[in-house]
Formats: structure tokens, C-alpha cells, sequence
């Protein structure tokens, strides 16, 4: 099979670019990393990168108007003829014009069950709300923050006595195996968008994914 040709943008510690590269070093996920991309030259995300022999980029954002900066990084993934741009924790907002460019081929992860608790530390939104369920959400990215037609998502249990870092754990456990999944249906062309809404077709799909 094809294997799909990703970049990943990224800004911190980059836990769930590990599990993608872990996925395919394995031999599970059909896809290549042509770079990694990052707005923080300090990013841990980067140094893994460089440890799996992946192209990692530090594109500094200092000085520059967002709409340029966002055409520098255009130019770098269209130089690579990247076909799907995954956001594993890139914490700058995005203009309207990247999304344009790159329509339906974007995707990002959010520990949070989409529509609730957008943006930042949407765990600690949960524990505040009282919510019984947590969880994360990967889905494809648009202008507006935390919003999209939804690919997967998997609840997460609130526990009591949980803390923000407790619960964050849990979720993270959660999202390092539905983002790969989410790269594998779309690179299998399973993936159908219909206004905000996906459909997935699951026939055949590997039982190890499930």
C-alpha cells in the first residue's frame, strides 16, 4: 500500500508525534513523516524527530505577521508535496488562508469530546464543569479553534479525586492510539467528509486498529 505523506506541527514535548513514528516504525501505520514542523526552537518534539532520521524544521514565528509567517510554512510543506498535515499539540493560532490552502487535509487532536471544552487545558475545564466523562477528539482542523467534522474520539472516565495531571495522563494514554488510527483510515481512504460530518467505512478495516 501507498503510504500516506504526513507532516507534523508540533510545539512541545511531542508524546503523540512519538506514537506516530512508533506506529510506523512498526509497521502499523501506512504513512511517512517528510518533516516536522515547529514554531519553538526549544521543542522536545524536534529532537525526536531527529532521533528517528526525520526531517525537523524550527520555523520562527519572531517579528513576522501571522499571515507570513503561516506562507513560510505553506512554501515548506508544499516543497515536500506533504498530503496530510497532522497538528500533534501546535499551539499558535492558524489563519483562515492556511486552512484554504490546505482544505480537508489537515487534522488535529484535542483531549477533549468535541464540541465541549475547547481550547486551552480543556481537562481542567471538565474537573471544573463536574463532568463525568472526559476524553480526546481527533478531527479535521478549520478557522474556527477546536472545531471540525470529527474522525474518532475516545471517552476517558473522570475519577474521583482526579487532578488536572491525573486525568491529562489518562487522555494522553487515549490519544497516542486514536491519533495513528485516524492517519491510517484517512491514508486507506476510508474517510468521507459530508458538510461536518464524517463517515467512516470500517469493512475490512485490521481487527489490531479496533
Amino acid at each position: 500500500m501507498k503510504k500516506i505523506l504526513l507532516a507534523v506541527m508540533v510545539s512541545g514535548r511531542g508524546s503523540n508525534l512519538q506514537s506516530i513514528i512508533d506506529n510506523i516504525e512498526s509497521g502499523k501505520l501506512d504513512a511517512q513523516i517528510s518533516c516536522v514542523i515547529s514554531d519553538a526552537e526549544s521543542a522536545a518534539a524536534l529532537e525526536r524527530a531527529r532521533k528517528h532520521g526525520i526531517e525537523a524544521l524550527f520555523l520562527d514565528p519572531e517579528g513576522k505577521k501571522r499571515e507570513d509567517y503561516f506562507a513560510e510554512i505553506t512554501r515548506e510543506l508544499r516543497k515536500r508535496n506533504v498530503e496530510l498535515i497532522v497538528m500533534a499539540g501546535f499551539m499558535r493560532i492558524v489563519p483562515a488562508s492556511f486552512f484554504k490552502e490546505f482544505e480537508n487535509k489537515i487534522i488535529n487532536i484535542h483531549p477533549a469530546l468535541l464540541p465541549s471544552f475547547r481550547g486551552l487545558r480543556a481537562q481542567k475545564q471538565a474537573l471544573e464543569a463536574g463532568a463525568k466523562i472526559a476524553g480526546c477528539t481527533v478531527h479535521f482542523a478549520t478557522p474556527e479553534v477546536d472545531a471540525g467534522p470529527i474522525i474518532q474520539q475516545k471517552a476517558v472516565e473522570v475519577r474521583e479525586g482526579d487532578s488536572e495531571e491525573s486525568l491529562s495522563a489518562r487522555i494522553l494514554e487515549q490519544e497516542h492510539k486514536i491519533l495513528p488510527k485516524a492517519i491510517q483510515l484517512i491514508a486507506e481512504n476510508r474517510v468521507k467528509i459530508d458538510g461536518n460530518k464524517v463517515s467512516v467505512n470500517w469493512k475490512g478495516f485490521e481487527d489490531e486498529w479496533k
